[in-house]
C-alpha cells in the first residue's frame, strides 16, 4: 500500500485491488502526480495474476472533480503533452485491464472524474453523488474518452444531453439513465462495492478477459463481425477450460505414482 501522502492509494483486499484517488483537499482533482501514480498502479494490477477485480474510489467528500486547473497548460508544448499522454496511456490501460472494474462514486463526480467512472465496467453511486460533464461550457469537450464512453453507456440522446448542456444530475437520475448500476447510502458504498467486486471476481482472469473483449470489442464491430468475435473467443475459452481440466485430473495420478514409488523405496530399505 502506498503512503498516505501519495496521490493514489493502493491496497489488496484479498483478490480485490482497491484503488483510491487521494487528493481530498483538492476534491481529487486529477494532476500529473495522480496520472503517474495511477499509471504505475494499473500496470501492477494488470501484471498481478492474483487480482480478480478492481474498485476505484475517491478519498474525502468527492470522487473526483476532473482535471486540476492549477496545472492546466503547464506542459512545455502541445507536442510534449501529446508525447507524455502517449507514453502514459492511463485511460487505455484502465480500459484494457483483464479483470472486472468497479467505480464507487460519491459526492462531486465531475468532468474527468465522471469519465474515469465511465471507463470502468460497472459504476455504483452513493446517494449524495452529483454528476456533471461541464467541459462544453469551458470551450472544451470531454477529453478522457467521455464522448465515446457516455454514448456507449447511456445511448446517443442522453450522452448528447449531458455533453452539450453540462447540466447536473443526481444519483437517482444516473440510475434511471443507466449510468450507474446501483445507488446506496454513502455509509454503505465501500461495503457494496467490495461485495460486487468479489461477485464479479469469482471468474478466472482468462474468462473475465475474454468476456470483456467480447462485449467491449463487439461495440466497435458490425453485428456479423461481433458474432464471429464471440464465436472465436468462446472456442478459445473452451480450449483453455479443457486444458485446465486435463491438468487437474493429471495431478492426483502423478501424486499417487509418487506415493507408490515412495512406498516401494521404504520397503526396499
Amino acid at each position: 500500500m502506498a503512503n498516505s501522502e501519495s496521490a493514489v492509494l493502493y491496497e489488496r483486499r484479498g483478490p480485490i485491488a482497491w484503488v483510491t484517488l487521494n487528493r481530498p483537499k483538492q476534491f481529487n482533482a486529477y494532476n500529473m502526480a495522480m496520472r503517474d501514480e495511477l499509471f504505475s498502479i494499473l500496470g501492477a494490477i494488470h501484471d498481478d495474476a492474483e487480482v480478480r477485480a478492481m474498485v476505484l474510489s475517491g478519498a474525502g467528500v468527492a470522487f473526483s472533480t476532473g482535471g486540476d486547473l492549477a496545472e492546466f497548460g503547464m506542459a512545455p508544448s502541445p507536442i510534449v503533452a501529446r508525447w507524455v499522454r502517449f507514453r502514459r496511456d492511463v485511460w487505455g490501460t484502465m480500459r484494457a485491464l483483464p479483470i472486472p472494474t468497479i467505480a464507487a462514486i460519491h459526492g462531486y463526480t465531475v468532468g474527468g472524474g465522471l469519465e474515469m467512472a465511465l471507463l470502468c465496467d460497472v459504476a455504483i453511486a452513493a446517494d449524495d453523488t452529483k454528476i456533471c460533464l461541464p467541459e462544453t461550457g469551458a470551450g472544451m469537450i470531454p477529453g478522457v474518452a467521455g464522448t465515446q464512453t457516455a454514448s456507449r453507456r447511456l445511448g446517443l440522446g442522453r450522452a448528447l444531453d449531458l455533453c452539450l448542456t453540462g447540466r447536473w444530475i443526481d444519483a437517482r437520475e444516473a440510475l434511471l439513465v443507466g449510468l450507474v448500476a446501483d445507488v446506496v447510502p454513502t455509509s454503505e458504498l465501500d461495503r457494496r462495492a467490495l461485495k460486487i467486486a468479489n461477485e464479479l471476481g469469482r471468474l478466472p482472469r482468462a474468462h473475465s478477459a475474454m468476456l470483456k473483449l467480447a462485449v467491449w470489442g463487439g461495440l466497435d464491430l458490425p453485428l456479423r463481425e461481433g458474432l464471429e468475435l464471440e464465436r472465436r473467443l468462446a472456442r478459445r475459452l473452451a480450449m483453455l477450460s479443457a486444458r485446465a481440466d486435463r491438468a487437474r485430473k493429471s495431478r492426483p495420478a502423478s501424486l499417487s505414482r509418487r506415493r507408490r514409488i515412495g512406498d516401494r523405496e521404504e520397503r526396499a530399505q
